[in-house]
């Protein structure tokens, strides 16, 4: 297993609770900020029937360590590559920020790539800055509450316009509450967006075929997800999925699904595909609802 371009070592990663089912070429499925691997359970049981489907705890969430202290994207990441090893990844919101960076760390991992609703950093610094003081408020409180606190927590998270499209099954309340408010404090601390380093003008690096997804009605993530297929190149593609949010994967998963399975199957590697397969389409728009 291969690292690049990590930067300085950090402190090593936890090992993540993992868990997996079906059989055939392996996809890996990481979750957003506050979800766990269960939060995929839809979109797995579709998916096992084609692909070997792993679902790693971040850091922070569900069964996985805590992220140690002075630990980051480049450290997650790591874990994440480790726990997944060569497959297609999937990553929703801070699962997408994760699955970037293990691209761009070790690409020779990362087989395929969908990113759903990822930011590749904020590029003003004073935005970064204020983001991160927020990230550092919100730690405070969860540190300060404990976990009599992560039910209000994550009904406050829920609350913010980023979510108005889910209905109360799709807000999947249950394995938000799994976590603890130690481990939702550590990993807005360590891989919360204000942390991060943009890689913006690192985008270009990638060579393994991209799915950029978004959804239609996500007004503040599809211009970004239309910025990041366009920084990628030519082996980016762009979904942009009608009728869908920001949590695209669980407000439309069958849309989501054919979405995946398609782009695995089907879509070659860069370096062994013919020209008329590399120059992929720039924009693609998934069914309308079902």
């Amino acid at each position: 297993m291969s690292f690049e371009n990590t930067g300085p070592p950090g402190p090593r990663p936890p090992g993540l609770h993992t868990t997996r089912q079906g059989r055939g070429p392996t996809v890996v499925l990481v979750h957003g900020f506050t979800q766990t691997s269960t939060s995929w359970a839809k979109v797995a049981r579709e998916l096992e029937r084609d692909f070997e489907v792993v679902m790693p705890d971040l850091p922070g969430h569900g069964r996985s360590p805590l992220p140690e202290r002075g630990s980051g994207l480049a450290q997650t990441a790591r874990a994440l590559g480790e726990a997944g090893g060569q497959a297609g990844y999937v990553g929703y919101s801070l699962g997408g920020r994760c699955c970037l960076h293990l691209a761009l760390q070790a690409p020779r991992l990362v087989e395929r790539l969908v990113i759903v609703g990822a930011h590749p950093g904020i590029s003003d610094e004073p935005r970064r800055r204020l983001r991160r003081a927020e990230d550092d408020r919100r730690a405070a409180e969860l540190e300060r509450g404990g976990d009599a606190t992560v039910a209000e927590f994550v009904e406050t998270w829920l609350e913010g316009p980023l979510f108005a499209h889910l209905d109360e099954e799709q807000a999947d309340r249950p394995s938000r509450l799994a976590n603890s408010a130690a481990g939702l404090a550590a990993s807005l601390r360590t891989v919360g967006t204000g942390t991060q380093t943009p890689v913006w003008e690192r985008l270009g690096e990638l060579e393994m075929p991209v799915l950029v997804v978004t959804g239609a009605l996500d007004d503040k993530f599809r211009p970004l997800a239309e910025r990041t297929a366009d920084a990628i190149g030519h082996n980016a593609r762009l979904a942009v999925v009608a009728g869908a949010g920001h949590a695209v994967c669980f407000e439309r998963p069958g849309a989501f699904v054919e979405l995946v399975r398609d782009f695995l199957e089907h879509t070659a590697q860069p370096g062994l595909a013919d020209v008329a397969q590399r120059t992929m389409p720039r924009a693609r728009r998934a069914p309308k609802a079902n």
